[in-house]
C-alpha cells in the first residue's frame, strides 16, 4: 500500500532546516508510524492518549469497532470506560501543567483593518467558565443541544467550549445560512437554546442576523417546536465598552436599546442608516448582562469518552442534510495529532486557518485541534479581497504566521489578481489547501509565489464525517505531487474499489473507502442510526464509503477526483470533471472553471463548462477552440466539451464554494433552481443564465 520509497524525480521535498526539528522528519519515519499505527492502533492511540488528562482510566479496549453491516451494528469505540472533559484539556490542562496561561490562543483580526483583540489562553478560560454558567443559569445540561448561530468572533469559540465545559453539545449552524436552514437544523435536533449576535458585515455587505434568527424562531414555533430562549451578542454594537475588543464590563444600557450602525453607498456617496435591533423580551436574553452575573469559576462536566461533543450538519446538497455527531475523545485525540503532524506544529508557531468554525475545517483546525496544541493562531472575520486584494497577506506579516490554510477556491481567486499584491511572506513556512482538490496549476502558483518555492504544501482530504485529515502530506516527510493529497495519515488505510466492489490494486481508479476506522470519525447521524448504515456502509460491506473517486498512480499516490456524483458517463466513459476543469485552467486566460454535466441523447451526458477568465482577457471563438484542444490533448477526444459559457462569475457558498447544484441547472434552462439563500451573489445566476449556451459551438 505504502511504496517502500518514495519517487525522487518530478516531487518537491521540504528543506533540511525543517527535517531537523520536525515531528516526522523523513519518510522512512513515517512509514514506520504508519505500519505501528495500522497493525496495532491500541497501542499506537494509546501511546498518544498519555499527554492528555482523564479524570478515569479506560476499562475496555483503546480502539474497538465494526465496519461490517452483514455481522450486525456499525459502531467505532475509542478509550471506552474513560472520562475526561475536552474543554479541560484545552484550557485547563494547559494553563497549569503546560504553563501557557500567558500564551496568545487568538489574535482576532476583524472585518475592518484595525478592529482586533488579543486572547490568551487564561482569559479564554475566564470567558468559557462564566460562559458555562450562563448556560447553566437557563437550564442547560450536560446532553442538552445547544444551537450556535454567529460570525466569527472570539465570543463564537467560548460558546462552543462553554457547551463542552457543561458536557452540553453544541450545534454550530455557518453564519451564512438562511433562516430556514437554521429553522431546520434546530429542529432535528431538538435544541433547547439558540447563540445569536445583531450581526455582522462580509466586506461591505451587512448581513442582519438577529432578523434571520427571529425568523427562523418563528419557523420553528409554526412547525411545532416552540425555542423560547435565545442568547444575542452585541457585535455591531459601536458603545466602547461593549465592543468585541473590549475588556471592560457589559453596557449599562439593555440589549433592546442597540441600535446598529448600517454603510450605504449610493451615487450621492456613503451614509450612515442608524437601525434597531428585533427584541422578543419574552425569549430573548442578552450575552453581556447575563455575563455580568456570571461567575468566571466553573467546574467542568467529567463525560464519558463517548459521550457526544457536537452535531455538524452537513451542507450536502440533496435531501435532508445529515446531522453529522463526533464524540469527546476519539475526535480529541485524532484532530490534536493531526494538527500536530500535518502542520508540523511548533511552539513559536502563528497558525491562521482562513475557514469559517460554522464548517468542520473551522471546528478541528481553527478551535479543538489547534488548542488541543496549545498553538496560537489567527481568527479571521472577513473576506480575502476586502478591503483589498492585499489582505491576507497584510495580515500574514501583521502576526508573522508561519503555518497557513487555505482554500483552493481563495487561490484560484487570488491568482486573477497576478502576482503583486502578494508581498512580505518571509515568516511563511508550511502553507495547506483544504474544501475540494487543487489543480496543480494553482498549486504551483501558490507554491511558487505565495510560498517563495521553499514552503511545502499540504494538500489534505478529509470530510465532516472523518473528522481530521485522512490523506494529507507530512510537510518535512513526504515528497509532493502537485494535486495530489499523497498518502493517509496514521491510522487510516484507504483502498480504491470498482463498482463491483473489488479492491482494485496498484495504478487504478474508483471508489475511494476505508477499511478501518480511526479515532475521528463520526459515530452515527444523529437521531437515525440507519441513515448512517445506509448512507456509509452498505453499498460495500465492510468498508467506509467516502462518495469520491480516486485514482492512485504507479507510485502509490493518491489524487482525489471528485464526488462520484461528479463523475460524467459519457458514451459509457466514466470521466472526473475536476480533471476536465484542471485541463481548463492549465490555459493562461482562464482563472478558474466550473464542469457540469447536461443530458445528451446520443452520449448520455455531455460536458459544459464553465469558465472565468483573467482580468483583461477577451472571450472569443479563438479562445474557446483553444480551451477544446487543450481538454482534448490533456486528457482525450471523449473529454472534448461540448458547451463552453463565459462566467464573469461562478455562484459560490459564502465559504467560497462553488454550487455545481445551481450550475447543472442553468445547463439545462431549469429555472427552478431550490434554496439559493447561501449564495454569496446570487446576481450571478442571473447573469449566467443570460449568457448560456444554446447550442454545442
Amino acid at each position: 500500500m505504502i511504496p517502500d520509497k518514495a519517487p525522487k524525480e518530478d516531487v518537491f521535498h521540504g528543506s533540511e532546516d525543517m527535517k531537523k526539528s520536525a515531528h516526522v522528519p523523513s519518510f522512512e519515519k513515517y512509514k514506520e508510524l504508519y505500519l505501528k499505527s495500522i497493525e496495532n492502533p491500541g497501542e499506537f492511540w494509546g501511546d498518544i492518549a498519555k499527554d492528555f488528562f482523564w479524570k478515569t482510566k479506560h476499562t475496555g479496549r483503546v480502539f474497538d469497532y465494526n465496519f461490517d453491516v452483514t455481522k450486525g451494528e456499525i459502531f467505532i469505540k475509542c478509550m471506552e470506560g474513560a472520562s475526561t472533559n475536552i474543554c479541560y484539556n484545552l484550557l485547563d490542562y494547559n494553563i497549569h501543567e503546560r504553563n501557557l496561561g500567558d500564551k496568545v490562543a487568538f489574535y482576532w483580526e476583524g472585518n475592518e483593518p484595525g478592529d482586533e483583540l488579543t486572547v490568551t489562553y487564561r482569559e479564554l478560560l475566564r470567558r468559557v467558565c462564566q460562559f458555562a454558567n450562563v448556560l447553566k443559569s437557563q437550564g442547560v445540561k450536560k446532553g442538552d443541544r445547544v444551537s450556535i448561530y454567529m460570525p466569527m468572533v472570539i465570543e463564537l469559540v467560548v460558546a462552543m467550549l462553554g457547551c463542552a465545559r457543561i458536557g452540553a453539545v453544541h450545534s454550530i449552524v455557518f453564519a451564512g445560512f438562511s433562516a430556514e436552514s437554521l429553522c431546520e437544523r434546530i429542529m432535528d435536533s431538538q435544541c433547547s437554546l439558540l447563540i445569536t449576535a445583531d450581526g455582522f458585515y462580509r466586506g461591505d455587505k451587512l448581513i442582519n442576523l438577529k432578523l434571520l434568527a427571529d425568523e427562523a424562531l418563528r419557523k420553528c414555533r409554526d412547525k411545532g417546536f416552540p425555542l423560547e430562549k435565545c442568547i444575542m451578542l452585541k457585535h455591531l454594537s459601536k458603545e466602547e465598552e461593549t465592543s468585541v475588543g473590549s475588556q471592560s464590563p457589559p453596557a449599562k444600557r439593555p440589549c433592546p436599546d442597540l441600535q446598529v450602525n448600517v454603510k450605504l453607498q449610493t451615487r450621492a456617496g456613503a451614509f450612515i442608516l442608524k437601525s434597531k435591533v428585533p427584541w422578543n423580551p419574552e425569549v430573548d436574553l442578552c450575552w453581556h448582562s447575563l455575563l455580568r452575573e456570571a461567575s468566571d469559576e466553573c467546574e467542568p462536566e467529567w463525560c464519558e469518552s463517548e459521550d457526544p461533543l457536537f452535531i455538524l450538519y452537513t451542507s450536502g446538497s440533496t435531501g435532508k442534510p445529515k446531522g453529522v455527531l463526533h464524540t469527546i475523545s476519539g475526535y480529541m485525540l485524532y484532530t490534536a495529532t493531526t494538527f500536530k503532524m500535518v502542520f508540523d506544529h511548533q511552539p513559536d508557531d502563528i497558525y491562521w486557518c482562513t475557514a469559517d468554525i460554522g464548517w468542520i475545517t473551522g471546528h478541528s483546525y481553527i478551535t479543538y485541534g489547534p488548542l488541543a496544541s496549545g498553538a496560537t493562531s489567527v481568527l479571521f472575520e472577513g473576506l480575502p479581497t476586502y478591503p483589498d486584494v492585499g489582505r491576507m497577506w497584510e495580515i500574514v506579516d501583521k502576526y508573522r504566521v508561519t503555518k497557513f490554510y487555505t482554500a483552493p477556491t481563495a487561490i484560484r481567486l487570488l491568482t486573477k489578481y497576478g502576482n503583486e499584491p502578494v508581498y512580505k511572506r518571509e515568516s511563511l513556512k508550511v502553507l495547506g489547501t483544504v474544501g475540494e482538490p487543487i489543480n496543480p496549476e494553482a498549486w504551483q502558483w501558490y507554491y511558487s509565489v505565495v510560498g517563495d518555492s521553499r514552503c511545502p504544501i499540504v494538500d489534505t482530504y478529509w470530510q465532516t464525517e472523518t473528522g481530521g485529515h485522512v490523506l494529507t502530506p507530512l510537510p518535512a516527510a513526504t515528497p509532493l505531487k502537485p494535486g495530489s493529497s499523497t498518502f493517509p495519515f496514521f491510522g487510516v488505510v484507504p483502498a480504491i474499489l470498482n463498482e463491483s466492489g473489488e479492491e482494485l490494486e496498484g495504478p487504478s481508479e474508483g471508489y475511494l473507502v476505508f477499511k478501518q476506522p480511526w479515532p475521528g470519525l463520526m459515530r452515527t447521524v444523529y437521531g437515525n442510526h440507519q441513515r448512517f448504515e445506509t448512507t456509509y456502509f452498505k453499498k460495500f460491506p465492510g468498508y467506509y464509503i467516502t462518495g469520491d473517486g480516486c485514482r492512485r498512480d504507479k507510485d502509490g499516490y493518491y489524487w482525489i477526483t471528485g464526488r462520484i456524483d461528479d463523475m460524467l458517463n459519457v458514451s459509457g466513459h466514466l470521466l472526473s470533471t475536476a480533471e476536465v476543469e484542471s485541463a481548463l485552467v492549465e490555459h493562461e486566460s482562464v482563472a478558474e472553471a466550473a464542469v457540469v454535466g447536461r443530458p445528451h441523447p446520443i452520449k448520455g451526458e455531455s460536458l459544459y463548462c464553465f469558465v472565468t477568465l483573467n482580468e483583461g482577457v477577451t472571450y472569443n471563438h479563438t479562445l474557446e477552440a483553444e480551451l477544446k484542444k487543450q481538454v482534448r490533448e490533456k486528457i482525450g477526444a471523449i473529454a472534448t466539451p461540448d458547451y463552453i459559457q463565459n462566467a464573469p462569475g461562478l455562484p459560490k457558498t459564502r465559504s467560497g464554494k462553488i454550487m455545481r447544484r445551481v450550475l447543472r441547472k442553468i445547463a439545462c434552462d431549469e429555472q427552478e433552481l431550490g434554496d439559493i439563500s447561501t449564495l454569496a451573489d446570487s446576481s450571478v445566476v442571473e447573469q449566467l443564465f443570460q449568457n448560456r449556451c444554446c447550442t454545442g459551438v
